[in-house]
This record gives structure tokens, C-alpha cells and sequence, in this order.
């Protein structure tokens, strides 16, 4: 399933980003705050994926009832806002005293270890970003990590969203993998092997020599058909690379 970033209320989800909402009339009660409801809504997320999240649910985690949360929440869509917010948070700044390719690449691993901690952040759609304090202070942190090296101000945006969605890919597919795994009972290792016996007998060299040779050579190497870690590792770098001509282009 995918959830939608910014699909709530605008007035409503801004209000309750920022703490400006409201207080409404009825009197919420003192054992709840909308800084628990939204750590409880994060940790069922995070434990059983976004399918199970709801506002029945966060509730029943919290032992209320489900009409307490509406106080403090207006909804749904705006709780997913604020979880959203609130993990971003955590992603730490990257060091100003390195290079500017070191704190791309902090960067690019601080966002993986992100989607690591939080894996449901694969299932939500952000392409109408989510304008909460700490989603818009990230952004900020990382423009400055890339501000003054000759880029402009556009193509400094186009060099995060290049580093966010490549980070994103990776993610999704180190978790798929890990998905395969765990609902097969197979390590990617066992069923390589369980595999080769047959793909030697249909594997027509001569048809796909190119093919042939490289899917061995890979498959040695990585004891699979896929290794995430490699992946990521080889494909930031030539990321990065691609951003150093860009950089040099400038300067010349």
C-alpha cells in the first residue's frame, strides 16, 4: 500500500506541524499529548508496517479510547505528517569541515539508516512535501552542506533530489531483499544454490555468451543474485562522480 504525504487538511496539518493548533473546547485529557500520540503511531509503524497503522489502533497502543486522539489530531493524514516530521529529526548534520563529496555521501547514509530505522517511510509518497519544522530544517542542512562549491541555487536542489531518490531506490530494494528472505525461509545464498543446478542445464552459453559470463562472475561474487550493500556502495559513488563533473564543468 502507499500513503500520500500533504493529502490532509492544509490548515490543519500545518497547524498541528507547527503547535499552532488550537486548543478545541472540550477538555483533552492530561495523560495524552500530541508528542506521545505521534511516538506510539511511529513505534506500530515501525513494527508492523503502515498497513496497520490507524487511528484505532494508535489507541489501543496507548490505552484510550479511540475519540480521546481527536483532541490532540485531527486525523490520519495529518498524524502521518507529523510522523514524518518527527523522523526526520533524527538525521544528524552532516560535519562542515569535510568536502563537499564527504558530506554528500554522510548524507546519503544518514537518509539509508533512515529508511533502516523506519522501513514503512518506503510505503509514503512525498512528492508534495511534508512543510513541518524539522522536514524543512533537514532541507536547510543539507543545502548548506553543497552551498559555495559553484552550483545554482537549482541545481543545488537538483543534486538532493538526485542523492534523495537514489537513496530511495537502494532502500527499497535492500528491503525487498530482505522481504524475499524472510518469506521463503531462504538466504539469497541457498537459493542461488538451489538454482544453479537448473540454470546450468537451460543456459545456453553460446545464445548469451555476454550474459553467461557476467551472471557467473556476479553471482561469484556476491553468492547471490543481488547484493544490496554492493549496490548502494558502487552506484553512490558513480552518483557522486557524476556530480564532481557538474562541479568541474562550473569551475571551468
Amino acid at each position: 500500500m502507499t500513503e500520500y504525504s500533504g493529502s490532509g487538511d492544509p490548515a490543519r496539518s500545518l497547524a498541528l506541524l507547527w503547535r499552532t493548533r488550537e486548543r478545541v473546547s472540550r477538555k483533552g485529557r492530561p495523560d495524552l499529548s500530541v508528542e506521545l500520540i505521534v511516538r506510539a503511531a511511529i513505534e506500530l509503524a515501525d513494527g508492523a508496517g503502515l498497513g496497520a497503522l490507524s487511528m484505532r489502533r494508535v489507541a489501543e497502543r496507548l490505552g484510550v479510547g479511540t475519540m480521546s486522539l481527536y483532541t490532540y489530531v485531527p486525523g490520519k493524514a495529518e498524524l502521518l505528517d507529523v510522523m514524518l516530521d518527527t523522523v526526520y529529526g533524527e538525521v544528524p548534520e552532516p560535519p562542515a569541515e569535510t568536502g563537499w563529496r564527504a558530506r554528500l555521501e554522510r548524507i546519503a547514509r544518514d537518509n539509508l539508516a533512515l529508511y533502516q530505522q523506519h522501513p514503512w517511510l518506503l510505503q509514503v509518497a512525498t512528492s508534495r512535501p511534508v512543510l513541518g519544522p524539522n522536514a524543512i530544517a533537514k532541507y536547510d542542512r543539507e543545502l548548506r552542506a553543497i552551498d559555495g562549491i559553484g552550483l545554482t541555487d537549482v541545481e543545488m536542489d537538483s543534486v538532493l533530489t538526485l542523492i534523495s531518490g537514489y537513496v530511495h531506490g537502494a532502500a527499497r530494494g535492500a528491503a525487498e531483499a530482505a522481504a524475499a528472505e524472510q518469506r521463503t525461509g531462504l538466504t539469497d545464498e541457498q537459493w542461488w544454490y538451489a538454482h544453479v543446478p537448473f540454470l546450468e542445464r537451460i543456459m545456453d552459453a553460446q545464445r548469451y555468451p555476454t550474459a553467461a559470463r557476467v551472471g557467473v562472475a556476479a553471482g561469484e561474487q556476491h553468492q547471490a543474485a543481488y547484493d544490496p550493500e554492493h549496490a548502494f556502495e558502487f552506484g553512490l559513488r558513480r552518483v557522486l562522480d557524476g556530480i564532481d563533473v557538474l562541479i568541474t564543468a562550473r569551475k571551468g
